[in-house]
């Protein structure tokens, strides 16, 4: 009766019979992987914003269901955490959403993996409703019974792995969005994955299982990674049944202990060497094995608590805190190369799966990616607006009077309280030197006088909505595109105010030229100031956004153009030879020759240049663009090293190898076209 009663819920997760789920992943997975690649370039080139990274998290209970209905009221508990997790992360990018979840007391013939996924801003509430649809077609007495629920009910797990896909544009699909399944029969051989990754060697992990004997399908990393895992995962079961048979067991007792000594650890040694990237990389079993492994370098982050009910990953720290109440000290960082392990009995362990390489711990992920509630990005946040002050004063001839402070919403607001309290300071020691300055001389009202002067800050951006426009191309989408922001008219005194306006970053400068300066003129300010709490953004990230195209930094053009300007166009064509002479080396050996781009230039000079270049049509107004330096990044973000987006210094052979081909490419489809 109850699995009677259970095909129809089955049915509506899409789960079907073992034969036809093992067909229907199949066939999903390869349409999936073999569109990433073209899908993703036609995404990039199209994308104006930096979007988010990937987000992933994991729960795994470590006691029965009955448990937690007894302790919080509900065997649910696992599920309310995992959407807790991926709610708190939504600002790690929305084109997608996906859970799973592993049910360990399911018997045979009965389905123990299951899988949602949902596409656009809204998945987490459409995957999420869609297992809470199914979980209510059973009654409320037999909700009420964790034992029931362990057997029958879909989603009632011990295992629950959650992800959210950055967006790029519309044109993407759920044929892409994580968690991927790879189905077999015997319960240790089902793997499933997600991850927060871009390996820059994808033809090199093809070859490394290719030379094996295996014959990939398609060329792709996902792709890749699931079958080079689900390899790895076949021969640990072998192995396992090898020593199984060598101890006399014989059919269940063989399949038993194959799932109690599976380890998890081994198919990763066996796997990972050859990945080049930057990765957090989750994954469970059929038979409850978990696991989660973050790269060598510390590039993608990764953060766990464990205690004596539950074993959570994700990749922040704040959202574990919010989701478990918790103090921060409680919630431990995966460290570079350590994975963390859960097995089928429940049993813990964090252990070094790869031997740890030089930190690079991306220090975008303090700028803009990460939530800016942690602790620690917050703080270093605010320092990387505080350490502004001198080159803004530059730029407004030091006329602090006469200047209107803000921000672009939302990312740079922690950066302007910063930059804020920066001016607060250098306000303080000019008001003690002209109070030291006239001595006994002071009187009331001259003291007066002095202590009223005030930083003046104003609320002059507003980003009323999220333009996700359903015109594609042309005029009329950039015209949507440019009314993204408003402003507070009145804000200032027209002709006679300096306007500084903070972001956390300018990457393509698309939205500084058809909107925010467009926008800021009609205040009619004296100059406007742009402010970039990050560093010039001058190579393409290959370890989580692919922006794989050269000319769609402002930067790299600002560059293009003044060598053009000075007549010195020659050197181009010699740093595309010296890129071009390294085609074949194996990417040890590559040199980032396309650094040579920027040494004829100061920073300041590149940044006039942009100004120029961002200046719309009709605007009259004196613009400047100021830059966080790479000293200030690296003084506010201490324990982040990883600026390759803005120094080239790679941290992976691949990435010098991605970014001299994607000169190459410039130079003959572009430069040259």
């Amino acid at each position: 009766m109850y699995c009677a009663r259970f095909a129809l819920p089955l049915n509506k997760v899409g789960c079907i019979s073992a034969i036809k789920s093992k067909i229907f992943d199949f066939r999903f997975v390869l349409r999936s992987i073999c569109t990433t690649f073209a899908v993703e370039n036609q995404c990039l080139k199209r994308m104006e914003p930096l979007k988010h990274e990937c987000g992933v998290a994991m729960v795994r209970l470590l006691k029965p269901l009955s448990y937690y209905e007894k302790k919080y009221g509900t065997w649910m508990y696992g599920l309310n955490k995992l959407y807790l997790l991926m709610e708190k992360q939504h600002n790690r990018g929305q084109e997608g959403a996906g859970l799973a979840c592993v049910k360990m007391q399911a018997a045979p013939g009965e389905e123990f993996m299951f899988r949602q996924r949902g596409l656009g801003g809204g998945a987490i509430q459409e995957i999420f409703g869609n297992v809470h649809k199914d979980i209510s077609n059973f009654s409320s007495e037999q909700l009420h019974d964790a034992d029931f629920a362990a057997r029958y009910v879909p989603f009632a797990g011990e295992i629950y792995m959650g992800h959210l896909r950055y967006s790029t544009t519309g044109k993407s699909g759920l044929s892409y969005v994580h968690p991927f399944l790879r189905r077999n029969n015997w319960r240790a051989k089902n793997l499933c994955i997600c991850a927060n990754f871009n390996m820059t060697n994808v033809p090199e992990i093809f070859k490394a299982i290719a030379v094996k004997g295996q014959h990939p399908r398609m060329v792709s990393d996902t792709y890749l990674l699931l079958e080079q895992l689900g390899h790895r995962l076949d021969r640990e079961s072998e192995r396992c049944f090898e020593e199984a048979k060598g101890k006399g067991l014989e059919n269940l007792d063989i399949t038993t202990y194959i799932e109690d000594h599976i380890n998890l650890k081994n198919v990763l040694q066996q796997s990972a060497p050859v990945w080049d990237g930057g990765y957090v990389v989750c994954g469970t079993t059929g038979s409850g094995e978990m696991f989660t492994l973050r790269d060598p370098w510390g590039i993608r982050p990764a953060f766990y608590y464990r205690d004596d009910e539950v074993v959570v990953v994700a990749s922040e720290r704040p959202v574990i805190q919010t989701a478990f109440d918790l103090d921060a000290d409680k919630v431990h960082e995966l460290l570079p190369g350590q994975g963390i392990f859960v097995s089928k009995a429940g049993d813990i362990h964090v252990e070094r799966v790869l031997e740890p390489k030089k930190y690079a711990a991306c220090s975008f992920e303090r700028v803009y990616f990460s939530r800016g509630s942690d602790v620690d990005i917050y703080r270093e946040r605010k320092e990387l607006g505080r350490t502004l002050v001198e080159p803004i004063l530059k730029a407004v001839n030091g006329e602090l009077d006469n200047t209107v402070l803000g921000y672009i919403p939302n990312t740079a607001e922690a950066a302007y309280y910063g930059m804020l309290q920066g001016f607060d300071e250098y306000l303080n020691r000019q008001k003690a030197e002209e109070i030291e300055k006239l001595g006994s001389k002071i009187t009331h009202e001259k003291l007066y006088q002095i202590l009223s002067r005030r930083i003046r800050s104003e609320k002059l951006a507003w980003k009323d909505i999220k333009m996700r426009t359903f015109i594609a191309e042309g005029n009329s989408r950039n015209d949507l595109a440019a009314h993204v922001y408003d402003i507070t008219y009145g804000s200032i005194r027209p002709g006679e105010d300096n306007l500084v306006v903070i972001d956390d970053s300018i990457v393509r400068g698309t939205t500084l030229r058809e909107s925010v300066i467009r926008i800021m003129d009609r205040l009619h300010p004296k100059r406007i100031v742009v402010v970039s709490s990050s560093p010039q953004v001058r190579y393409p990230d290959y370890y989580g956004i692919d922006m794989a195209h050269m000319e769609e930094f402002i930067a790299f053009r600002a560059a293009i153009a003044l060598h053009r300007d000075r007549g010195i166009e020659a050197r181009l064509e010699e740093i595309y030879k010296k890129c071009k002479s390294q085609e074949n080396f194996p990417k040890e050996q590559v040199v980032n020759y396309v650094r040579e781009v920027y040494k004829p230039f100061t920073t300041e000079e590149i940044s006039e240049k942009m100004a120029e270049m961002l200046r719309p049509d009709g605007v009259t107004t004196e613009i400047h663009i100021v830059y966080q330096s790479l000293d200030g990044l690296h003084r506010a973000c201490p324990h982040s090293p990883g600026d390759w987006y803005f120094s080239g210094h790679y941290p992976t052979p691949g990435g010098n190898k991605r970014v001299n081909e994607a000169f190459i490419n410039y130079f003959e489809h572009q430069y040259k076209a």
